[in-house]
């Protein structure tokens, strides 16, 4: 099992900007690939970025085309018991508004899949 804990979200006015953070832990040499998702109300659960690494040493991230060039997803892998993933979020609109949510899965070659979910964070975001 993987354990997954988001941080930092809140309230935030429009054009502003926050950094998210997930904590993963337990069995985290399952997995190679942490992905934050999001929810607005009344809408369909969408992938927001995802980041991947590979035994062979490349890392791969991939964003949603409406927060390309906005948002940012990096991963920090120094502590061999946990993972930390981060999103940061610049120039947020109303359409960014919703739960996020953080990911845990594997990509063995034909696409992540995500298996390991945590509680979300709400990202409120107002005019």
């Amino acid at each position: 099992q993987v354990q997954l804990v988001e941080s930092g979200g809140g309230s935030v006015q429009a054009g502003g900007s926050l950094n998210l953070s997930c904590v993963a832990s337990g069995h985290i040499a399952r997995i190679n690939c942490l992905g934050w998702f999001r929810q607005a109300p009344g809408k369909e659960r969408e992938r927001v970025a995802h980041i991947c690494r590979y035994s062979f040493g490349q890392v791969r991230t991939k964003y949603a085309d409406s927060v390309q060039g906005r948002f940012s997803i990096s991963q920090d892998i120094a502590d061999k018991v946990k993972n930390t993933v981060f999103l940061q979020m610049n120039d947020l609109t109303s359409d960014d508004n919703g739960m996020y949510y953080c990911a845990a899965g594997v990509d063995a070659g034909i696409g992540p899949r995500f298996d390991f979910w945590g509680q979300g964070t709400q990202v409120p975001v107002s005019a």
